[in-house]
């Protein structure tokens, strides 16, 4: 094991020579314990790549590559400076993935287990957090070992050995699926005006408009520069989400029929196990939105570069994951039984009566403009961290570095309205989104990331227990496969639904003006 990173106040030249004593010695269990609930006992595996040539030029050297010495390299090179970017203690990252994660998406939890059946529903609930968690590890794992990474395409170019083509399929992937989550948002903050408004008559075109509005309310609301500052909107949009989805669960009990009852369709319906009418592109819709609810690696990376102490980000994951666990399956489950597979519908609002349906979707106005605005911020230090390295641009409030920012994430915002506009139904947008990016970064990548850092364990002399090593070995490879199904059948489950979703006219045209409410 090559070294333990240090805290901010301890001198990397110290504890590399820890390190040194740490590298011949086994795993034990208070390391292992580390590994997975992070802490002062972590280890730092070698790197399965050279120092990349801009972090020499910004001090370091070949003979000074250790995660500890980029890391206090990084920090001190903050001091002083107006903007400071590595900030984040594990409470404010969280904020952070509370908010990412305690989303819109829960809604389509009941929806989903129509399909599946309540009982694979849930199971498959508890194996995707577990899957998705276990990944995370992996990749936190990896960014320990190289802090020098910023985002998600530094750290594919790396998985796969270096190459230009991996960098620029993997950014493109980055910034189409983090638009996409924008163009969810601009899709539903105009649902949710239509909703409030649908009574009214409006002139022209509404529901573009709403989606402008919505767009540069969103705009506006992105431009602050560092996640120590968006993690304090974060936890309030965690927390307003969290009172929306809690309200729509106990107005579903207490409503009495659900919203659309007909009596010709019966009681509310539900089964333990999927009915026989539903179809392979149903069901894998319904799976790959649960996926896509749990499914967030893509940020991690970033929120890990702003982490003062990267060692306990997996302090952050728990507390997430344990929570997400719970509200999935407790709102999910419970709506369902109350609306049944008639009335339900993605997002569950639907499903609820005029008046509840009105004051819980309220409550999700913080979300629907905060998230975007995480996912866009997280584009947008893509683009300017490559375009101002180096630059007093960078950590000084100047009006080219202001100017360049606001530009960048207005640039997203008009793509993610495109986005909103051109397929403009809820489900079928999570389903489009989890096929086509969450195969890669969600499965892909981090089974590629653990056969890669394994073998530059072995290289080193870093031995593992032979049980442990196989059943690993194995778990990978299946993380690895199941990405390439979601790659292949899920795309065309997510193709034939919106298909199916037009040839049913059960919504409307591209940049349609009829009301989308729910």
């Amino acid at each position: 094991m090559s070294e333990k990173t240090p805290p901010p106040s301890e001198s990397p030249a110290a504890h590399d020579s820890e390190s040194l004593a740490d590298e011949a010695t086994a795993p034990t269990s208070s390391s292992l314990m580390a590994a997975m609930f992070g802490g002062k006992d972590v280890t730092v595996g070698p790197r399965i790549a050279p120092l990349p040539p801009w972090v020499k030029s910004d001090g370091g050297s070949d003979s000074d590559e250790s995660s500890s010495a980029i890391l206090s390299r990084q920090l001190a090179s903050e001091d002083g400076a107006s903007i400071q970017y590595r900030t984040c203690s594990w409470q404010k990252t969280a904020a952070l993935l509370f908010s990412e994660y305690i989303c819109l998406a829960i809604m389509s939890f009941p929806w989903s287990y129509s399909f599946l059946g309540l009982v694979p529903g849930l199971v498959l609930t508890a194996v995707v957090a577990a899957v998705v968690l276990y990944t995370s590890l992996v990749l936190w794992e990896f960014c320990l070992r190289h802090p020098e990474v910023r985002d998600v395409c530094d750290l594919g170019q790396m998985l796969f050995w270096g190459q230009g083509w991996a960098w620029w399929a993997t950014a493109v992937m980055f910034v189409l699926n983090n638009t996409f989550i924008q163009g969810l948002h601009v899709l539903v903050g105009a649902e949710y005006i239509n909703t409030m408004s649908e009574g009214h008559a409006v002139g022209g075109c509404r529901t573009v408009e709403f989606s402008v509005a919505v767009t540069l309310v969103c705009w506006l609301a992105s431009l602050p520069r560092t996640f120590s500052m968006m993690s304090k909107l974060g936890t309030a949009s965690a927390l307003f989400t969290f009172v929306a989805v809690i309200l729509a669960t106990i107005f579903a009990g207490i409503q009495g029929r659900p919203a659309g009852y007909d009596p010709a369709k019966g009681e509310p319906r539900v089964t333990a196990l999927p009915v026989h009418s539903t179809t392979f592109v149903q069901g894998m819709a319904a799976f790959l939105n649960i996926s896509y609810t749990f499914i967030g690696q893509i940020t991690l990376p970033s929120f890990i570069a702003e982490m003062r102490d990267p060692r306990e980000f997996p302090k952050s994951l728990w507390a997430c994951t344990v929570a997400e666990v719970i509200t999935f399956s407790i709102v999910g489950a419970v709506i369902y039984a109350y609306t049944g597979n008639q009335y339900v519908t993605a997002p569950a609002f639907g499903s609820l009566h005029d008046l509840y349906k009105k004051v819980s979707f309220s409550f999700m106005i913080p979300t629907i403009i905060f998230l975007g605005c995480l996912y866009a911020s997280v584009t947008a230090r893509f683009v300017f961290f490559r375009v101002f390295r180096g630059s007093r641009h960078l950590n000084d409030h100047t009006l080219v570095g202001w100017a360049s920012w606001a530009a960048i994430l207005l640039v997203t915002w008009i793509l993610a309205f495109i986005i909103s506009q051109v397929i403009p139904f809820f489900s079928s947008l999570l389903s489009v989104m989890s096929s086509l990016f969450d195969s890669w970064f969600g499965f892909i990548f981090w089974g590629v990331a653990y056969f890669r850092m394994r073998t530059a364990d072995r290289a080193a002399g870093r031995r593992r227990r032979p049980a442990l090593d196989y059943l690993s070995m194995a778990l990978n490879a299946v993380i690895v496969l199941t990405g390439c199904f979601f790659l292949s059948a899920g795309t065309y489950a997510s193709v034939q639904g919106i298909v199916d979703s037009f040839n049913a006219g059960e919504v409307g045209g591209v940049f349609s003006c009829k009301s989308n409410a729910v």
